[in-house]
């Protein structure tokens, strides 16, 4: 396939190109978000959307875009688009698009007449600051640009009304001016990297519209505020670059911080590639702490996700150090839970029943990177207090019975990742012993022993360890193994949910399992038969009661859909896992086949990445948050598992 090119025939068919989103940040929380054409269609796009740790948790958009006018002999051709009422698209820049490369960085060309002028944006790592450079490629006569920002200072998940409470005053600084529409707002400075005017032109842009908020129900209609037009001539040859940012900046380090930056990109020129700079793109740090962003655009870190995605998007692309790095800080945090009970403010959920097991099962991932002796000595200890902890019933809702089971109450709240709520009570109720959770305690059990299993002296441990996991091993073939192959997906008293659902298959695919070999085969063709798309797994089968496939609607409808049927790309990293165990290298033709429907994705929703989920139906279509930390890292670790096989 082409990779993230796209010709003029897709740029100017609004029907296409409209639905196709771009993402790129600045692995600090700031972010930079629209469509490939320029046009805003959700209030979280913006050219420069911003966390502002003073004011809120949220992200902030400061510029939500920036609109470029070319004038030759005294005529203006205005290259921005915006949606307003009655699919209206103006000022309709998108017919001047002649080509839009995103394989670098987002790289739109336009011709108008005899001008043909390149657009490339940049945003700075670790910095609240986007560049942009225009290049003049070729122009018969004189030519003049003009610039108009379109200013929001709002919480992305709102939207800005006209009003009077704006700040209409701008500073000068150095080439350019700034503005803080808001007091508690840090000031906007908009610059170029040589001398332009800026004329003051105030207006309120009425009535914008996002046809992404509309369709899911929410408010959709925005007032804009324009504070005037920057403009400079511009000659045939020429670069001008533009820096938004929240400080003031020497306008003639702009070129160097450009090239710099352009430097460190990883070109998106694979598919491999792009998966690599989407993981990267999740990457938060924060003073000295580093995180993981569960996705864009509206996502925080999350405890599970983070655990889940973190060998993919780390380990899997080779960055060991950034696997550390992020430990690290989760580290700390699930042992003042452990030892305090202290909630993280910035780790979402940590507290949630099974956390410590994905948390080991990350780790686990790193000792097969790494070696078992490498992951023992910067982690062994955390895997020892994590098993201690849950053996010894210290976590308020994670209770070993004496069956040898893990037990959670999830009747009130949502417990496991499948946390749709309605009506503030869980819309699937799993609770009791859930499939999911005890695998992994297995896997764990015997993971922590095979960490200590060569040292003599731990010998009562590691026998202490075993006969825990023997006697789950018995107890777990007894409450999920069904007569018809497969596992209820959670058992609670006297009752067994039949729910065809995937969350049996990390019985299947964990390195230690409760289940022999023919038992997996078993529940996996059933899996493969009713679950298994070309986007994802189910969430739930066909077959089962409540299948509700397409993730559409308003927020309610959204909600009881969302566990009923939609695909979950992540879960292929466990369905990979388990077929290859079951198949070998006689599997490993059918799982790259199956890769070609993710591979397709890097050209379609937010380009270059994977979406939250997709409809469980043909044609499988992208639902839910544009790019999605542990879609993006499984498929990465199942690309790694494949090569791995290959190399045999």
């Amino acid at each position: 396939m082409s990779y993230l090119k796209f010709d003029k025939s897709l740029m100017i068919n609004l029907e296409q190109s409209l639905p196709k989103e771009m993402l790129r940040t600045n692995k600090s929380g700031a972010y930079h978000c629209t469509t490939i054409v320029d046009c805003n269609t959700r209030k979280q796009h913006g050219l420069l959307v911003i966390p502002i740790p003073e004011m809120d948790n949220d992200s902030h958009v400061l510029l939500s875009s920036f609109d470029e006018t070319v004038i030759q002999h005294g005529a203006p051709f205005n290259l921005g688009l915006h949606k307003y009422q009655g699919d209206c698209f103006s000022p309709n820049g998108h017919k001047y698009i002649r080509e839009f490369d995103c394989e670098s960085v987002p790289k739109t060309v336009y011709r108008v007449g005899g001008v043909i002028l390149s657009k490339e944006k940049v945003f700075i790592s670790h910095e609240n600051r986007i560049l942009i450079k225009y290049t003049l490629l070729d122009a018969h006569s004189e030519t003049t640009l003009q610039f108009r920002p379109f200013l929001a200072f709002r919480n992305a998940n709102a939207l800005c009304i006209e009003n009077d409470r704006i700040n209409r005053h701008y500073e000068q600084a150095l080439n350019g001016v700034s503005f803080c529409l808001y007091e508690g707002y840090p000031a906007l400075y908009l610059q170029f990297n040589k001398e332009v005017s800026f004329v003051s032109d105030p207006y309120w842009n009425k009535g914008i519209e996002y046809v992404k908020d509309q369709e899911r129900g929410y408010d959709y209609k925005e007032d804009l505020y324009v504070p005037g037009y920057f403009e400079l001539p511009i000659k045939k040859g020429e670069s001008i670059i533009f820096s938004a940012g929240v400080g003031e900046i020497k306008p003639r380090s702009l070129s160097m911080m450009y090239n710099k930056e352009m430097k460190l990109r990883t070109y998106r020129n694979s598919f491999f590639n792009c998966l690599k700079n989407s993981a990267q793109q999740f990457y938060l740090k924060k003073q000295k702490d580093n995180y993981l962003l569960a996705g864009y655009p509206w996502f925080g870190v999350r405890a599970r996700d983070l655990f889940i995605a973190l060998p993919g998007c780390t380990l899997a692309v080779g960055d060991v150090e950034t696997f550390d790095s992020i430990m690290h800080t989760a580290m700390r945090a699930l042992k003042a839970f452990m030892e305090k009970g202290v909630r993280s403010e910035v780790i979402q959920g940590i507290d949630y029943p099974d956390i410590l097991l994905w948390a080991v099962w990350s780790l686990q991932q790193y000792a097969k990177e790494t070696s078992l002796e490498h992951c023992t000595a910067k982690y062994g200890t955390l895997i020892t207090e994590i098993v201690d902890y849950i053996i010894k019933n210290k976590h308020p809702n994670l209770f070993l019975h004496e069956n040898g089971l893990l037990y959670s109450n999830g009747h009130d709240v949502p417990i496991s990742w499948m946390d749709a709520v309605a009506y503030g009570k869980p819309i699937i109720p799993r609770s009791g012993y859930l499939v999911e959770f005890n695998a992994l305690w297995y896997n764990i059990l015997r993971f922590s022993a095979s960490l200590i299993a060569d040292k003599p002296e731990q010998r009562v441990i590691v026998d202490r360890l075993n006969a825990l996991g023997d006697k789950l091993a018995l107890s777990f073939k007894d409450m999920f193994l069904n007569d018809y192959g497969y596992l209820f997906d959670y058992v609670d008293g006297n009752f067994a949910d039949w729910s065809v659902r995937p969350n049996m298959l990390f019985a299947l695919s964990l390195d230690y399992s409760p289940l022999d070999k023919k038992e997996r085969k078993k529940a996996l063709d059933v899996v493969t038969r009713e679950l298994l798309t070309p986007k994802g797994i189910r969430t739930l089968s066909p077959k089962s009661h409540g299948y509700s496939p397409t993730y559409l609607g308003n927020e309610a409808e959204r909600e009881n859909a969302y566990y009923q049927g939609p695909a979950r790309p992540w879960l292929m990293g466990a369905y990979a896992e388990a077929y290859l165990k079951i198949f070998g290298l006689s599997g490993v033709s059918f799982l790259e086949r199956m890769l070609i429907g993710y591979e397709e994705e890097m050209s379609n929703n937010c380009i270059g990445t994977i979406s939250e989920l997709f409809d469980g139906n043909p044609p499988y279509m992208g639902r839910g948050a544009i790019s999605f930390a542990v879609n993006v890292g499984e498929i990465l670790r199942v690309l790694s598992l494949l090569k791995k096989y290959n190399h045999f």
